[in-house]
């Protein structure tokens, strides 16, 4: 039995944290939860967004599933998932886009996977002020973080028989630090000579992704780009409830849904739960359970097929607990 680290969060964290345990018993999933509390109302609590026996947990289990954490405002805190991200160097931010079941949507059988630097670049957080009216944000890209990212994203098109790698970048015009990523993305490739790699502006990205995505498999790119293609591409499916997160370091990977807390929704039965359950579902790809990953992947879509189980964000009618039952009820029918 896997010993896991699970932060339910905080908003709508703790409902969707727990409809997720549900499911994932109902499949079978060989784990232990280690519970811990972080977030806002601990901050409120104790002055800790994070406290040490959350640290003190995910560094004994090497494993974490999270739930979604709200930044208190005006606190000097940047985020508590940059914080994670950072102080674990989790430097691959891994998020699978795929449709599923009979949601509305903008494109129907959409299987895309993009590969997030999660280090650096702006979100290094290395700002400066020149005067009152001019501030810096300093862009960082290094060959090291780079070509961990980028060979990530290789090795996974290898072992997942994908057709091809997309590099994203904006080299045409930030020459030094975009042209830096872009070159060791040509020079990872040379290791990898079946598995082409296309060059996309990521301006252009954008726009290609809206007219026609089929035609991208697996997409690497920088932190900044990365962030901002991932919730477009969440957008083509349906939106950010049903698009899971990885945060992959070389001996530690916290998984979580890459929405926010929704506190205005909190408590009120309405929470979709996917993007969690999604994110577990790495989890267990991770640590080799893949065969009930995959019960979970397939419950979901023949459940999404059911227009009456679709939650309120997807158009339908049912309750979060509604939709719990009736992934747990399918997974027992089909075991």
């Amino acid at each position: 039995m896997t010993r896991v680290t699970l932060i339910p969060g905080d908003g709508i964290g703790p409902e969707i944290a727990d409809y997720t345990v549900q499911v994932l018993e109902a499949a079978g999933a060989d784990i232990q939860w280690d519970v811990q509390e972080a977030g806002q109302a601990v901050y409120e609590a104790t002055g800790e967004l994070i406290p040490d026996p959350v640290y003190q947990s995910i560094e004994a289990n090497g494993l974490a599933l999270k739930g979604p954490m709200t930044t208190p405002i005006g606190t000097g805190f940047r985020s508590a998932n940059v914080a994670l991200r950072k102080k674990y160097d989790l430097y691959a931010n891994l998020r699978p886009v795929r449709s599923l079941g009979q949601v509305p949507a903008l494109f129907d059988d959409l299987d895309l996977v993009l590969f997030r630097e999660n280090t650096e670049d702006l979100y290094a957080g290395v700002e400066e002020k020149i005067s009152d009216d001019v501030m810096h944000s300093i862009k960082i890209i290094t060959r090291q973080a780079s070509e961990r990212i980028i060979r990530q994203a290789f090795d996974y098109a290898q072992d997942h028989h994908r057709r091809h790698v997309t590099v994203v970048t904006k080299a045409n015009i930030m020459k030094l630090s975009n042209g830096l990523f872009l070159d060791t993305a040509r020079q990872v490739a040379q290791d990898y000579p079946e598995i082409p790699l296309k060059e996309v502006l990521v301006d252009n990205m954008a726009m290609q992704l809206v007219i026609n995505p089929k035609q991208f498999d697996v997409i690497v790119t920088e932190n900044l780009y990365g962030d901002i293609l991932s919730d477009l591409m969440a957008g083509l499916i349906g939106g950010l409830g049903l698009v899971p997160g990885a945060n992959i370091g070389d001996n530690l990977a916290i998984f979580e849904a890459v929405h926010g807390s929704a506190p205005d929704i909190a408590g009120q039965g309405k929470a979709n739960p996917t993007a969690m359950i999604l994110s577990a579902c790495l989890l267990l790809d991770h640590i080799g359970q893949t065969d009930c990953a995959q019960k979970i992947r397939q419950s979901l879509d023949r459940v999404l097929s059911q227009k009456e189980k679709l939650t309120a964000d997807l158009g339908g009618p049912a309750s979060g607990s509604e939709y719990c039952q009736a992934l747990c009820q399918d997974l027992k029918n089909n075991k």
